[in-house]
């Protein structure tokens, strides 16, 4: 379990974060969602401890990430969204490097690149960007831990590999593992992804599971506006809207629609999951 609790952190005058208070739990694939600029990346990195909270407290199974030590640094793993050209083999190169997790396994860094079309035996500094960016993941998704964040992981990859990316995933990592993947890319990832957290300036405004999310917002594709609609958009043939779910009616979560109606009803959103 990773607890934060009321996490600030600014850098210099510049407050990015604050008054952030969330759990997130093991077993789960959180999409971590927001504008350019609100903090996704920076919560990432205090998430693993590469930077230090002003204010506030993360605790990773009872740890401090920022004191680096050892036993909880070789059980996570965080995978930025640009990624370094070494100038070695991808075996080779992941060999040395997977020492410093006990639980990498070679075999599965293979195997996840042949999934992903990339030669083992290929030089990472001859590679495609999109070629660079899977073998990154196959070394984050065989590392075997529990704790996995990656930001953007599908900028940079083809149509096909967001497919192989997307079933790597969910093939690959351990059912008590928490994940959270930053994303802009909600169409890429949208089946996988869930409990559904979004940042704004400076705050959380909703962090909820897809059945809480439609148990409260109710998405519907029609061809008829409703008047009580907190967000609409025209799509071919009809209309993507979102309103309070007040019958308990069941619906699929559209998470575009779902970003822009928080942002729209910032406070109404807040208001309506506030007690979930």
């Amino acid at each position: 379990m990773i607890k934060i609790h009321d996490l600030a952190f600014s850098y210099g005058q510049n407050e990015v974060l604050r008054n952030i208070t969330m759990d997130l739990e093991p077993g789960k694939i959180y999409g971590l969602l927001g504008e350019n600029g609100v903090g996704k990346t920076t919560l990432l990195t205090l998430l693993c401890g590469l930077k230090k909270t002003k204010s506030g407290t993360i605790l990773t199974d009872g740890h401090d990430p920022s004191r680096r030590e050892p036993s909880l640094l070789c059980d996570q793993y965080y995978l930025p969204d640009e990624v370094a050209p070494v100038n070695d083999r991808a075996l080779g190169w992941a060999r040395a490097c997977g020492a410093f997790w006990p639980a990498f396994s070679v075999d599965k860094y293979v195997a996840l690149l042949n999934e992903f079309e990339v030669n083992p035996a290929q030089k990472m500094n001859a590679m495609s960007s999109g070629q660079l960016k899977k073998t990154y993941i196959a070394f984050a998704l065989a590392s075997g831990v529990r704790h996995l964040y990656l930001d953007e992981p599908t900028n940079g990859l083809d149509i096909p590999s967001k497919a192989q990316f997307r079933s790597a995933l969910m093939k690959h990592t351990a059912e008590d593992a928490t994940i959270v993947i930053s994303t802009h890319q909600v169409r890429d990832l949208e089946n996988i992804i869930d409990p559904i957290i979004i940042l704004d300036k400076r705050e959380v405004l909703l962090n909820a599971s897809l059945e809480q999310i439609s148990s409260k917002l109710f998405f519907d594709y029609g061809t008829v506006l409703n008047p009580r609609s907190l967000y609409s958009e025209q799509l071919p043939g009809g209309f993507i809207q979102v309103y309070q779910n007040t019958e308990g009616s069941e619906s699929k979560v559209n998470i575009e629609a779902l970003f822009n109606t928080v942002h729209k009803h910032k406070e109404l959103v807040k208001n309506i999951f506030r007690h979930e």
